[in-house]
């Protein structure tokens, strides 16, 4: 009786499988695993490169499987030889053991560059599934192009969740990315977004176990609601004093709801030109010696409106402060800022610039 079971459960795995496969195929999809297992025992690497560079302007489907690849995969830029990458919810892309790359383990746009919107195909995308970086590897890079697009996917086990460097539009990248998890390494070089390239939009992200939770080295980036959040053993060892939920190394970027958790610092600048709308900062417990919503290692200029502060003595640090700012006469200002209990800050260099 139980051999049975187990030969109908068997068979209903192979139905529901084929099944994926033939309605992926019906909708003029290239499905991998007509072409390899996904079965995370052997390198798939090199036969999914070929994969890509053999079907140009084609969505190529993973069904739900692991594919453990030991080198970065990278889809053309070039709009006449682009292709879409689209995972099945519990497809899971795998770094191999003894991963050595700087390069990300899928860079989109990471071959064949190219500046246009002009031409079908310069909107490719990769969607759903599971990356994991096995704790060393950068999951996911935007290398080229004009309008990629990662969305609705999950990130696990990274040095680095996504990456998205330098556009061929004199640096634009214009990049799309949403609706995306990320899940560090809990190490102190783990970010879990970088901005290298401008112009980019990022939506509906949830961001953990990461040192820093989005760093921006470019300006024109719009952010709504982002929520890094920050746990790791760096409390003990003095890692934590780095910690920053967002820091901005640019100018003239817009932060809307965006949520900084936990980390010593919430939101960080250089003394650039930012808007922060409708922002909170949050810590749930006591550690760390001093916690700080707005960093500037500059001037103060940012414009900041509906800031909430999650401070009261539960979670209090021996210092808690609104604002540091390492120069004077900056042009910045907080307006309508809330804090849940004023009596635990121990600074109030901020009331200059209230409005």
């Amino acid at each position: 009786m139980r051999t049975n079971r187990l030969i109908l459960l068997v068979a209903a795995l192979v139905i529901s499988t084929t099944a994926i496969g033939q309605s992926a195929r019906s909708k003029g999809y290239v499905v991998v695993t007509d072409y390899l297992k996904a079965d995370g025992k052997k390198d798939v690497s090199d036969i999914l490169q070929r994969i890509i560079d053999n079907n140009p302007n084609r969505t190529l489907f993973f069904p739900d499987g692991t594919y453990l690849i030991s080198k970065p995969i990278n889809t053309p830029a070039d709009p006449t030889k682009s292709v879409s990458l689209l995972l099945s919810g519990f497809a899971v892309i795998k770094a191999a053991e003894g991963w050595s790359h700087e390069e990300a383990m899928i860079r989109l746009g990471g071959k064949d560059p190219y500046n246009t919107i002009k031409i079908p195909g310069s909107n490719y995308y990769f969607e759903g599934g599971i990356i994991d970086g096995g704790g060393v590897a950068t999951g996911i890079s935007i290398d080229s192009g004009r309008e990629t697009s990662i969305r609705n996917t999950s990130i696990k086990n990274v040095k680095i969740g996504i990456q998205v460097n330098r556009g061929a539009n004199s640096g634009s990248s214009d990049s799309d990315i949403h609706d995306v998890n990320i899940v560090g390494n809990e190490k102190p070089d783990c970010i879990g977004v970088v901005l290298i390239g401008y112009d980019n939009t990022l939506s509906n992200m949830r961001i953990g176990g990461v040192h820093i939770g989005v760093r921006l080295c470019s300006g024109g980036n719009s952010l709504r609601n982002i929520h890094p959040l920050y746990y790791s053993n760096g409390y003990e060892n003095g890692e934590y004093e780095t910690s920053c939920g967002f820091l901005d190394e640019s100018n003239d970027n817009w932060y809307s709801f965006c949520y900084s958790d936990q980390f010593r610092t919430g939101f960080q600048s250089k003394g650039g030109h930012g808007v922060y709308t409708d922002c909170f900062c949050y810590w749930y417990s006591p550690k760390g010696g001093r916690h700080t919503i707005f960093k500037s290692t500059g001037k103060f200029n940012g414009i900041v409106t509906n800031m909430t502060a999650g401070m009261h003595k539960n979670n209090a640090a021996a210092e808690n402060v609104i604002l540091e700012a390492a120069e004077e006469g900056g042009v910045g200002s907080f307006t309508n800022l809330f804090v849940s209990d004023y009596s635990v800050l121990t600074d109030h260099s901020h009331d200059k610039y209230l409005r």
